[in-house]
């Protein structure tokens, strides 16, 4: 949101330099985002001066240029050659000197010495319109007598020089949404240093003039609209905004469009209550705030029909729509040229409804950017009234009508008890019970009732993100001074030996591990969309965390694992031709399953930490001494057994299967006993299909929390290097091609526990002579005995036995 520096200074009395007022905002909370130079007119009008013309004779080789001499208050008059007609003798004038850097809109040139058709020409005399005072062409402007010769212009037009700062607002912090709101911030902090407050414009003369023009209000929706406020004046006169108010606009960056239009957005960014004026005409004398029927057209004020939905909020006449409500207005019924009467809105919609309306037809503005985070339900009468007298002042007219509110439920402060014990503990210093009420008193917070050390405050409907004792402590904390809290100079602390696993240390470990693997952290959004998880077996629709009033249909449920953030990475990097990808990413995910045996509901909702790996597109990145080679699941399945052997785990003793889980078209998952550790493998097409990925991905869930659980158990042993030879021996196995190789060596570590060491796969085999659903393994097991030497009796006695295994468990015959 962008703030006037000058506008600030309409309700609070200050005079700080760019850098302090960087530091105050930020430090209250109101981070700064960058603050720029606003000069009313492009370029300030540097390098224009007054000037006047001594002298103006016909060109020699022109017929409709003049050559003229000017004087600047220089050493010297300045020739200048002019195809103005209006050009005389004796005029004051705006010249623009040599080195003048001249505008016209994102276009500009600079004023050189040249010769026009011959003769010397050291400046120019300047239209209205090439320097951005109006639209006038038909000749240069010429100024009163009294125009002091070498004045600049710059003075001589009172062009406004302003502050444009930048504040990356945060979602909670919507009361800031307006120059009131970072008045009353500013003057709360100010305050403990000297005696300041804030002040807000008078409406005390709003007084009803006539009732000429009544209109009959009506709110079928009080679900959607919980408080429409609204009047009538008649006789404006609508314009071109006075110099000021446009100045006002231009600073923050809003276009001016005509006086009433220009006054509503004014009131709205200095109270943050959106308004919107309708042509009293249109509205026939009636206003119904309602929904309509599903797949009604109405055309908005940018020419475009919209086919609306039957949630959508509109405010209509007895006929036909006129406006979104809190969104955008409709093109039928908006303030123009011809509007001599109108109807001032001043309302309070539900931040849902508007959010889910905005979002359904891709409309963002300043009214429903500040709907959606929520307004002040008890202001609205005051920005309305505040809007009506500007216009009677600026455009005229009178007020026609009797005011309407219908405010069926109207909003309490809302109440919180605090301890000022406790808000001392949590800021880290004591600093009075009465710096914590005057702190608040300035934010408007009410202390209704102090007992003791307890505070029962009245906080207004305004901070809606004011809600707990915690809210209260960051309130305090951020107008007291972060600053402010001194850093202990000594701090004492023991340290103790534990003998569990460091699991930070541990953690970090496993991300240098895959770093150095070429893989990048990312880091996503705990909030997620709901329909994500919609038709997949893996996470139950019950189990989903659902956000109440989300900021929008993208961000309204708690993540239930880590694929679909990932997912969304990879779908970001592949638009932009960034396609081999490594991420891998720490977080947490959340589920509510129901026990009925918890009492407290707060027992039913879980949190658990995760480790995802995501690979997708060519294992390495193109070199001129390697080959490409694309990411496959084997390359997946190395990664994850290091992630697992770093930790501690014997690959061997796992329980290795094929995993059922519908996230993976294929994959594996690894276990203790019926614990699944990790589940990998390339990710399904269906969802592929519905991020819009169309390569193959390759995914690895971990269950962070629980591998940390099993290593604690994993203790270090360390056995002598054996003495003696270890043996080799293959086997080629015809299999099913449904087969594993995890059963394959599941099998084999089940049928010989002692004597067999490893297990591997050396070539795989298809082809027509086996038939259609047959694969050849060929495997090596390697056997040693930490005794003796093996002989081959004993040897073949174990092949035997793994071949019968082999047979009757997997129905495998030997090739």
């Amino acid at each position: 949101m962008k703030v006037s520096y000058k506008w600030l200074k309409d309700y609070i009395d200050i005079d700080l330099s760019p850098a302090e007022m960087d530091e105050i905002l930020t430090q209250i909370g109101l981070e700064v985002g960058g603050i720029e130079k606003f000069q009313s007119i492009k370029g300030g009008l540097e390098g224009l001066v007054i000037g006047e013309v001594k002298t103006c004779e016909p060109h020699t080789n022109s017929d409709h240029l003049s050559i003229t001499s000017v004087d600047v208050n220089g050493d010297e008059l300045l020739p200048i050659v002019c195809g103005a007609p209006n050009v005389a003798a004796g005029q004051k004038v705006v010249v623009a000197t040599v080195g003048t850097v001249l505008y016209d809109g994102d276009d500009s040139f600079t004023i050189k010495k040249s010769k026009i058709r011959g003769e010397l020409s050291m400046g120019m005399i300047c239209a209205e319109d090439e320097i951005g005072l109006g639209k006038g062409h038909d000749g240069i402007m010429v100024l009163p007598e009294d125009a002091k010769v070498g004045t600049p212009a710059a003075e001589y037009f009172n062009i406004e020089d302003d502050l444009t700062i930048e504040i990356d607002l945060t979602p909670n912090r919507i009361d800031g949404a307006s120059h009131i709101g970072v008045a009353r911030d500013m003057a709360a902090y100010l305050k403990q240093q000297k005696e300041i407050d804030y002040k807000v414009p008078s409406v005390e003369d709003f007084k009803v003039d006539n009732n000429n023009f009544p209109i009959d209000v009506k709110v079928e929706n009080n679900e959607a609209c919980h408080r429409y406020s609204g009047v009538c004046i008649s006789g404006v006169k609508v314009a071109e905004s006075p110099e000021w108010l446009q100045n006002r606009l231009k600073a923050i960056g809003l276009s001016p469009i005509n006086n009433v239009v220009d006054i509503t957005n004014y009131v709205l960014f200095e109270t943050g209550q959106p308004l919107h004026a309708f042509d009293y005409a249109k509205t026939n004398g009636k206003v119904v705030v309602k929904t309509l029927a599903d797949g009604t057209l109405f055309k908005t004020l940018d020419e475009v029909e919209r086919e609306l939905n039957e949630k959508d909020l509109m405010i209509c006449n007895e006929n036909e729509p006129m406006c979104i409500a809190g969104v955008f207005g409709g093109i039928e019924s908006g303030v123009s040229e011809t509007t001599t009467d109108i109807f001032l809105e001043s309302a309070y919609f539900d931040s849902v409804f508007v959010r889910k309306t905005a979002r359904r037809h891709g409309l963002n503005t300043d009214a429903s950017f500040r709907f959606e985070r929520g307004t002040d339900p008890n202001n609205t009468i005051y920005a309305m009234k505040r809007a009506a007298l500007l216009i009677k002042e600026i455009a005229g007219g009178e007020i026609a009508s009797e005011v309407i509110d219908i405010y069926p439920n109207p909003v309490e402060d809302f109440k919180v008890e605090v301890s000022v014990e406790r808000i001392e503990n949590l800021i880290g210093k004591q600093i009075g019970k009465e710096t914590i009420k005057n702190i608040l008193e300035a934010l408007e917070i009410k202390v209704e009732k102090e007992d003791g050390d307890t505070l029962n405050l009245l906080v207004p409907p305004y901070r809606v993100d004011v809600k707990r004792e915690a809210d209260i402590v960051e309130e305090v904390l951020r107008i007291y001074g972060f600053n402010n809290i001194e850093v202990a100079s000594k701090v004492n602390a023991s340290l103790s030996y534990a003998p569990k696993i460091d699991e930070h240390k541990l953690r970090n470990t496993i991300a240098d591990m895959l770093t150095a693997a070429g893989f990048n952290e990312i880091m996503n959004n705990s909030l997620t969309k709901a329909s994500y998880y919609e038709g997949l077996e893996s996470f139950k629709q019950e189990n989903t965390v659902r956000i109440f009033n989300p900021l929008s249909s993208d961000l309204n449920a708690m993540r239930q694992g880590l694929l679909f953030g990932g997912l969304e990475c990879v779908a970001y990097n592949i638009n932009r031709r960034n396609s081999d990808l490594k991420f891998y990413e720490f977080g947490k995910s959340y589920q509510h399953i129901v026990n009925p045996e918890n009492e407290n509901p707060v027992d039913n909702y879980f949190e658990k930490e995760r480790l995802g790996v995501f690979m997708c597109g060519n294992k390495t990145a193109t070199s001129w001494n390697l080959k490409e080679e694309p990411t496959s699941f084997f390359h997946m399945k190395a990664y994850v057994e290091n992630i697992l052997r770093r930790l501690g785990f014997n690959i061997e003793k796992l329980r290795i299967k094929e995993t059922e889980n519908d996230q993976f078209t294929e994959g594996l998952s690894y276990g203790i006993k019926k614990k699944v550790l990790v589940e990998m493998g390339m990710v399904s097409g269906k969802i592929l299909k519905a991020m819009d990925i169309d390569t193959q991905v390759y995914y690895a869930d971990f269950d962070w929390a629980l591998l940390i659980q099993e290593a604690m158990k994993n203790k270090v042993s360390y056995t002598e290097l054996p003495k003696y030879p270890a043996v080799k021996r293959d086997l080629a196995l015809l299999i099913n091609k449904s087969v594993s190789f995890a059963e394959i060596k599941t099998i084999a570590f089940n049928c010989e526990k002692k004597l067999l060491k490893s297990v591997s796969l050396f070539d795989v085999y298809e082809g027509e002579k086996l038939g259609a659903d047959k694969k050849s393994y060929a495997v090596s097991f390697i056997l040693q005995d930490t005794e003796k030497t093996l002989n081959d009796k004993q040897i073949d006695k174990i092949m035997q036995k793994l071949i019968k295994s082999y047979e009757k468990q997997i129905g495998a015959e030997l090739r």
